[in-house]
């Protein structure tokens, strides 16, 4: 029990960058800021936060440097889903491009975010991590099908069931009160996509974005868009992960203490 509540606090300090986020969507909708158009609120909370989180070590120089990449790389997702009409951001805001708020590219830095610091905390170590050709390959077809799909066949299930053959021996170690842990990393992808769908039911209700569904009344985003968030947990942990690998030259076995691991 002790363990879990520290798992629970430090899961808690990591995901601090998102909470602020939830906490500004939420404010800006039921007490507008006069003079400032909301989008342009909301975008100028996220770069204050990010300031401040470096400024008090909450966050690290290298973690930033991460978390400005997945901004760009959300961004353009953000440009090319709101063109074909995926969702929409129906306020007015002088941060927006083609239609698009400069904030939306935080909510995505904030899952790369969570998962640096949450990987900090809780010392995280990777056994079995597969040759970087599969990784490489994988990623970079789960972010193109964001992209394809809407002129081919969408192809998220294929990929999906990759995940088994590329990853099945992927295990991921965390320690918590000097006791190490372990987890199929499959596991976590799944774990972590489906608390990002809560996140997403959240975001939607406090009008972060509006599917074409929500236009009149707001309602839960469909079940299947765990499967979309899976993918996009999938990219963003893969990159995180290979720039640690790179950093730190890791080799892809990790020794343990045996009597020391818990499932």
């Amino acid at each position: 029990m002790k363990a879990l509540f520290q798992f629970t606090y430090l899961q808690a300090l990591s995901c601090i960058f998102p909470v602020i986020i939830f906490l500004t969507l939420a404010v800006s909708k039921f007490y507008p800021v006069p003079f400032l158009p909301r989008y342009d609120f909301i975008f100028l909370v996220c770069v204050v936060a990010q300031a401040l989180m470096l400024l008090t070590k909450l966050e690290t120089i290298d973690e930033l440097k991460v978390i400005c990449m997945f901004h760009v790389i959300g961004l353009a997702l953000e440009l090319f889903k709101v063109h074909m009409g995926s969702w929409n951001y129906p306020d007015e805001g002088y941060s927006k491009i083609f239609g698009v708020p400069l904030y939306s590219g935080f909510m995505y830095a904030s899952v790369a975010s969570y998962i640096c610091q949450s990987w900090r905390r809780l010392n995280l170590q990777i056994k079995g991590w597969p040759a970087p050709f599969y990784v490489y390959s994988i990623c970079m077809l789960i972010y193109l099908n964001f992209f394809t799909h809407h002129f081919l066949f969408d192809a998220r299930w294929i990929l999906t069931a990759l995940l088994f053959p590329v990853f099945y021996k992927t295990i991921v170690y965390y320690k918590i009160n000097k006791k190490i842990y372990k987890m199929p990393i499959i596991l976590s992808y799944l774990l972590i996509g489906f608390f990002i769908w809560i996140a997403e039911n959240i975001s939607t209700f406090f009008g972060a974005w509006q599917y074409p569904n929500q236009a009149k009344t707001w309602s839960i985003v469909h079940f299947g868009k765990i499967s979309s968030w899976l993918l996009l947990v999938i990219i963003s942990i893969i990159i995180v992960a290979q720039l640690k690998r790179i950093k730190e030259n890791q080799s892809d076995e990790l020794q343990i203490a045996p009597h020391t691991i818990k499932h």
